[in-house]
């Protein structure tokens, strides 16, 4: 199973992928990873809450939560049920519109994504799902963005533009 391997290597594995939601599709450019409880910047780091219990789901739910009271943020659930892991998908290049969502909050809002959309199955779902289409895209590895702790890691990985 795709997302049950290690967070690092799902977080670099999606890019290039296809973020389907409804009828729209995008290209993955942009992931993050957080991983458990030694993670400080991971929801999950004190704990199972019920803001972050979707994070001890299987691997390949969906995690949405809502930041700065106004902006939703797309995370799909990795590794194994229990272990609180997961890729936030930062940015994505809408196919057919050539349009770049730079940044979750304005991915989920172009899309529609918010928080109806927690917690699903994102692996037996036809309507919000990851499609594989088979391309593997050189990318960048940098420090994630917008956190406090855990700035040192670099588990931010952006497709290479040229």
């Amino acid at each position: 199973e795709f997302f049950e391997k290690p967070t690092l290597e799902v977080s670099k594995n999606l890019l290039g992928k296809i973020l389907l939601f409804n009828q729209l599709q995008g290209i993955i450019t942009e992931t993050e990873a957080y991983i458990g409880y030694a993670d400080p910047a991971c929801h999950a780091a004190k704990g199972k809450t019920k803001r972050n219990c979707a994070m001890f789901e299987r691997a390949g739910f969906s995690y949405v939560y809502m930041i700065y009271g106004m902006y939703f943020c797309l995370n799909i659930v990795t590794e194994k049920k229990d272990y609180p892991a997961a890729v936030l998908i930062r940015g994505i290049n809408l196919i057919n519109v050539n349009k770049i969502l730079n940044g979750p909050g304005k991915l989920c809002k172009e899309l529609g994504i918010n928080k109806e959309h927690n917690q699903v199955d994102m692996i037996n779902n036809r309507k919000f799902s990851i499609l594989d289409n088979n391309i593997n895209l050189p990318f960048d590895s940098t420090p994630r963005i917008g956190i406090t702790k855990g700035k040192e890691k670099l588990w931010r990985f952006v497709v290479k533009v040229k």
